[in-house]
């Protein structure tokens, strides 16, 4: 399957963005959907994550309470609800999926993916 991620861009603080996920060549409902980031010069971040069905959801400890995973498996699209942005959500968003069973450890973990997208820049101005 082939991940295209977009709705990244510039943003007050205090703002929304959602950004979206969508997929190709594939059958979408057979993979469990994440979203990471990763801000200059730090590793990779895990952000949230949710199972094939959509029915469980798992989300990063430094977002959450303001994000929401999403997905619309008819459409192959994924989506990630980012409310009351700071500076220090500036990074590249990256969406990934996978085959396997869903996994709470596998599916916060960067090596827990097969597929990547080839992320979004989110931007948050002070």
């Amino acid at each position: 399957v082939q991940l295209q991620a977009s709705g990244g861009g510039l943003v007050q603080a205090g703002g929304s963005l959602r950004l979206s996920c969508t997929a190709s060549g594939g059958t979408f409902r057979r993979y469990s959907l994440g979203w990471f980031r990763q801000a200059p010069g730090k590793d990779r971040e895990f952000v949230a994550a949710m199972s094939q069905s959509g029915g469980t959801t798992s989300y990063g400890d430094s977002v959450k309470g303001r994000v929401t995973i999403s997905r619309d498996n008819a459409q192959k699209s994924g989506f990630l609800q980012i409310d009351r942005l700071t500076p220090e959500d500036t990074a590249v968003y990256y969406c990934a999926a996978d085959r396997s069973p869903w996994s709470y450890t596998r599916t916060t973990r960067t090596d827990g993916y097969t597929y990547w997208g080839q992320g979004t820049l989110v931007t948050v101005s002070s």
